[in-house]
């Protein structure tokens, strides 16, 4: 199969890319500034015909940034996933979408299914559910597949900041009361590539780790992976470390409509970070 990867320097892309090609998969990487998803005529140009998969890893992913920039933010996730629906339709080819537990408000007590009503309580949120609706009603073959606490080897992320500052402090405070499912890009690309092999049909599906784990309870699984003492890590509350936009309190995503269709989730997030740990932190 004929891969366009969008967005494809990102912590993912890069994951997904490596993957694919070892795969024997015929991979072309496009970023800006050769592809600007907000702009029709570059989408077009990008993305030829005879392309059969487009992944859409490009997004405005700054939570707190996007409260005053809600704007540019619907323009990168919302419109910019538009026009390539539209593209993607115009060419025949399946449209594999990037999305987030975001596009809900974090107030239920069980994990959310797949067709759950969304309900954002944040700008990002908001942006990123209009980017769903885009593409629900502009593509007939497409995969939304939501994320939540990613975490990889390629850029920032919330384990090496907890590194390093695990290596300046002699104790941390982290958040103990929001609760999530962290997921190494790595099983998040195999289980889009296992999506798409599988020809599931077109609808939503969540990417994340099964289990769950508060940052508070992930910090400590960190610093165990850097040899020190997990007691290092103290909880707090959301209160005590106010942030501009909301956070989701319980991010859990349910895998209902991937084993509906025989794929198997992504495994507990423990075990795959004791897995991750070395890669992603560089030991």
């Amino acid at each position: 199969m004929r891969w366009v990867l969008v967005g494809a320097n990102g912590m993912l892309g890069q994951d997904l890319a490596a993957l694919l090609k070892d795969r024997g998969q015929e991979v072309t990487t496009v970023d800006l500034p050769e592809i600007d998803i907000t702009d029709r005529v570059s989408v077009e140009r990008n993305i030829a015909g005879g392309t059969d998969i487009v992944v859409n890893c490009a997004a405005f992913t700054a939570v707190d940034k996007a409260e005053e920039a809600e704007a540019l933010a619907f323009t990168i996730n919302a419109v910019g996933p538009q026009y390539l629906a539209q593209r993607c339709k115009d060419i025949g080819a399946r449209l594999v979408h990037i999305s987030t537990d975001y596009v809900f408000d974090g107030a239920a007590t069980e994990p959310y299914k797949a067709d759950a009503p969304i309900c954002p309580a944040s700008a990002y949120g908001r942006t990123k559910g209009a980017g769903e609706w885009a593409i629900r009603s502009n593509a007939d073959n497409y995969l939304i597949v939501r994320t939540a606490w990613l975490y990889g080897q390629y850029g920032n992320c919330f384990p090496k900041t907890m590194a390093r500052l695990a290596g300046e402090h002699d104790s941390l405070k982290v958040v103990g009361d929001q609760f999530g499912q962290p997921t190494w890009t790595v099983d998040l690309s195999d289980l889009i590539y296992r999506l798409v092999e599988g020809r599931a049909p077109s609808g939503i599906y969540h990417g994340t780790s099964q289990g769950k784990t508060s940052w508070h309870g992930f910090t400590q699984a960190i610093v165990a992976s850097l040899g020190k003492d997990p007691s290092m890590v103290n909880a707090c509350t959301t209160e005590e470390f106010p942030r501009p936009a909301p956070r989701p309190a319980f991010s859990v995503l349910d895998h209902g409509s991937l084993r509906a269709q025989g794929v198997e989730p992504i495994g507990d997030w423990h075990d795959r970070w004791q897995t991750a740990a070395q890669e992603v932190l560089g030991l």
